[in-house]
């Protein structure tokens, strides 16, 4: 959500209860999970390592604040590029950092909250095709699946795996733009 907004709605700072709010359109939300992870910290840390982590804790901290709201954490881990040789020692400059973790977190908790009975319906927000077995065992167990989706960055699979799909629009975004 935070990339979304960010590449193509120019990073407006929105009110994400309201936002959950209005997806779950009036009706009772049970709870809203947010799924991210922290972001790099070397150490020691740079500036700039510093500067991001410390904005993501501010940021986690007033989620974790709002009224029904959950937050689940991963991991960043290094992978390294392969080499002719082999793998290379992590070094930022020959692989990439990765989440993991938290696409199972957010499976986890949806399959189980479904086939507990806890939840009649699923909203999602997200294009990551990975969560198209979560969604499936979901509407197995009887719950309503509806997706919030970028038009930039969603996958086909995923489109077909919900019962419901919405894009995430500008009117939507200025809908629950902070004022402040």
């Amino acid at each position: 959500m935070r990339r979304v907004l960010k590449e193509y709605f120019g990073e407006p700072s929105i009110d994400y209860e309201a936002f959950s709010n209005r997806l779950c359109e009036g009706a009772e939300r049970l709870r809203t999970y947010y799924y991210d992870c922290m972001p790099l910290q070397s150490d020691p840390p740079t500036p700039e390592e510093r500067r991001l982590y410390s904005g993501m804790d501010r940021f986690l901290y007033n989620i974790r604040r709002l009224s029904r709201f959950e937050v689940r954490l991963g991991k960043l881990i290094f992978v390294p590029s392969r080499t002719s040789a082999g793998y290379v020692p992590p070094d930022p400059r020959h692989g990439r950092f990765v989440q993991k973790g938290v696409d199972v977190l957010l499976s986890v908790d949806l399959v189980r909250m479904s086939w507990d009975k806890q939840i009649q319906r699923a909203v999602l927000v997200t294009g990551d095709s990975d969560f198209v077995p979560a969604v499936s065992a979901a509407k197995d167990a009887g719950v309503l699946t509806q997706l919030y989706y970028s038009r930039h960055a969603v996958h086909d699979e995923l489109l077909a795996a919900f019962d419901d799909r919405f894009p995430i629009t500008q009117e939507l975004i200025d809908s629950v733009r902070r004022t402040k």
